[in-house]
């Protein structure tokens, strides 16, 4: 993977999880809690899956098993 790549998908994973925090906040406005977080959770999951991905990449960078680019 390339450092470039790597910044996208970071930038990527910080969107998605303040996206997540914005469709809970706005939808909360107009649904019931229990609904505005079922709505909210797909972005979160995504967010969350991307972060730990990245962090999982960012540690076998470290350690030199897999260098970035």
């Amino acid at each position: 993977m390339q450092q470039a790549t790597f910044v996208k998908l970071s930038a990527l994973a910080f969107g998605l999880v303040l996206l997540s925090f914005l469709i809970r906040g706005f939808s909360g406005l107009v649904l019931p809690s229990r609904t505005a977080a079922m709505v909210s959770a797909p972005t979160m999951l995504a967010g969350g899956g991307l972060i730990v991905f990245l962090t999982l990449r960012s540690a076998l960078a470290v350690s030199g098993i897999a260098p970035l680019r």
